[in-house]
């Protein structure tokens, strides 16, 4: 582990990278919604059971990257979002902290435990389907831990470029959440992601410069001395609290403003 460590330090951290996934800078016209065949499968409905979550054994074995957890909710929107919010449990949690963020077309879609190969499974029905203005895209914290198994600087960012190209290609704006300060990692105590988690967000706020994205830096307003958040906004050290979220909810609601900007200025 300490070795993949060291492999995610220097291929994060390295500037070519972010020039790489600069190329190509023009994209189609927005894709129409996509109606499926009416008897194309059989289908299999998602599961109602309450109680469910990410390590429930059916989610684990049917439904990797969970794209059940949103499907009706999905469906139930009235109305395209203004912007949605996609990431892990930090995102999960924001909806019941900081429920002010979410109004006026806010919605969330975090789900917790997950990683950016996931979230990128997921991302055409919970993001591009719904036509949002904006998306915030906020993924990092659960690759670096390694959650669901083998993982690469090279995988992330690659996983992070392909939402980012979607998003694109639909005429979505693009908002990326840098990842959030870590010193530990409560459930992998062996590890210290702290400098990864630096090196990440580097190539995260260059990529988004790159791509005509908005970086929404909310390490720098949170980390400590040692890498990591302070017990008074984040008690885990991982997910904040509702005074974590406050600090972030300005840095969120001005990079969403500047997203819109970007879209609207648009011919």
């Amino acid at each position: 582990m300490r070795l993949a460590l060291a492999i995610l330090l220097t291929l994060a951290a390295t500037p070519a990278m972010a020039q790489n996934r600069a190329a190509a800078p023009t994209f189609p016209p927005p894709s129409p919604p996509v109606q499926p065949p009416g008897d194309g499968m059989i289908e299999k409905p998602c599961p109602t059971e309450p109680g469910l979550w990410f390590g429930h054994p059916y989610v684990r074995q049917y439904d990797w990257a969970w794209e059940c957890r949103y499907s009706e909710a999905d469906k139930r929107l009235a109305q395209a979002p203004r912007v949605v919010f996609i990431g892990d449990s930090i995102t999960e949690n924001w909806v019941g902290l900081a429920p002010s963020l979410f109004v006026s077309g806010a919605v969330g879609r975090g789900i917790s435990g997950q990683t950016s190969p996931q979230i990128l499974v997921r991302f055409y029905q919970d993001v591009v389907r719904l036509r949002p203005k904006v998306v915030h895209i906020m993924i990092g914290t659960n690759d670096l831990a390694g959650n669901t198994g083998p993982n690469s600087a090279e995988m992330y960012t690659n996983h992070v470029a392909a939402m980012v190209d979607m998003a694109k290609a639909n005429g979505i704006g693009v908002v990326i959440g840098s990842i959030l300060p870590a010193a530990k990692f409560p459930w992998k105590p062996k590890l210290s992601p702290a400098r990864q988690v630096v090196a990440l967000n580097t190539w995260l706020k260059d990529y988004a410069k790159a791509r005509g994205a908005v970086f929404a830096d909310y390490h720098s307003a949170l980390v400590n001395a040692e890498g990591g958040m302070n017990p008074d906004i984040a008690p885990d050290g991982i997910h904040p609290n509702a005074k974590g979220y406050a600090v972030m909810e300005p840095i969120a609601k001005a990079a969403i403003a500047q997203a819109e900007k970007l879209i609207a200025r648009k011919p």
